[in-house]
């Protein structure tokens, strides 16, 4: 009898150790990404999706189009020509990502892994003491080898070009980046130091504090469609103004003309009063 009060007691100290070592885990969020490029009617634009624990939670939509360069040999077999690749992201790329409350990031990969896009974004707080999010880095694997882009190269191989100190689309906390101008990066890549051009367009990216979801936030445009749509509303504005300028100038005139005549002596109308006069 007590050998069995024994086991009992040491089994259910078991279990006890065995949930408080458990307990101490911390859960790790399930995070998985999405190309939502089908939905896109823009051919050209892609659309990415990363959802932690079946929650949106990084959204990013852009169209992407690389410039890269590489070597050739020369025809003389011995010089190197400096050629250029042109590249835009597919619509079946694979999307991998990851969301936190302050880091961030999104791995979009085609041709096999032949070519990966990496963004990065942080949340930190702004020179004037107010939360932000911006993109602090961008990298971009390429491979020489693949011949649909890179014919001829010398010495093919993968390569990785990178930003350095980038602060870029830096965005209010809780809202999301919009903008239809073009947005051009410059990487610097491990071969030789080429620099390889990247140009973003029609973008709307948030990572951070999405509160529904598939849905972006209250958007914040970029300084160049601040700039644009001033230019367009501008010449209505100046000509709203003019219009009423010219209204109140002809009701002052008019209302001026009345006062004019009011003031004047009015002569009689019968002829026959000027016999009198």
């Amino acid at each position: 009898m007590d050998r069995l009060r024994f086991s009992t007691l040491d089994s259910a100290g078991v279990l006890l150790c065995l949930f408080g070592i458990m307990a101490r885990v911390p859960v790790t969020a399930e995070q998985e990404g999405e190309n939502l490029s089908g939905l896109s009617t823009n051919p050209d634009k892609d659309i990415f999706v990363v959802r932690e624990n079946g929650t949106t939670c990084l959204m990013v939509e852009f169209a992407v189009r690389f410039t890269v360069p590489f070597d050739v040999l020369a025809l003389n077999g011995i010089d190197l020509i400096m050629e250029n690749a042109y590249l835009s992201l597919p619509r079946g790329a694979d999307i991998e990502g990851k969301c936190g409350k302050k880091e961030a990031d999104i791995h979009i990969s085609w041709k096999d892994n032949a070519y990966t896009l990496g963004i990065y974004f942080v949340k930190e707080t702004g020179e004037k003491g107010e939360r932000v999010w911006k993109i602090n880095k961008v990298q971009f694997v390429y491979d020489t080898s693949e011949k649909t882009h890179f014919l001829n190269s010398y010495n093919p191989g993968k390569h990785t070009a990178s930003s350095h100190a980038l602060s870029a689309l830096v965005t209010p906390a809780g809202r999301s980046y919009v903008c239809s101008a073009k947005q051009t990066l410059t990487l610097i890549s491990s071969d030789h130091q080429k620099g390889v051009t990247v140009t973003m367009s029609d973008i709307q990216i948030q990572p951070f504090d999405i509160s529904s979801d598939f849905i972006f936030s209250e958007a914040y445009k970029c300084i160049t469609d601040q700039r644009e749509q001033l230019e367009e509303t501008l010449p209505l504005i100046l000509g709203f103004i003019l219009g009423l300028v010219i209204v109140i100038t002809l009701a002052v005139y008019h209302f001026h003309l009345k006062l004019t005549v009011a003031a004047q002596p009015q002569l009689p109308r019968d002829r026959s009063m000027y016999k009198n006069m």
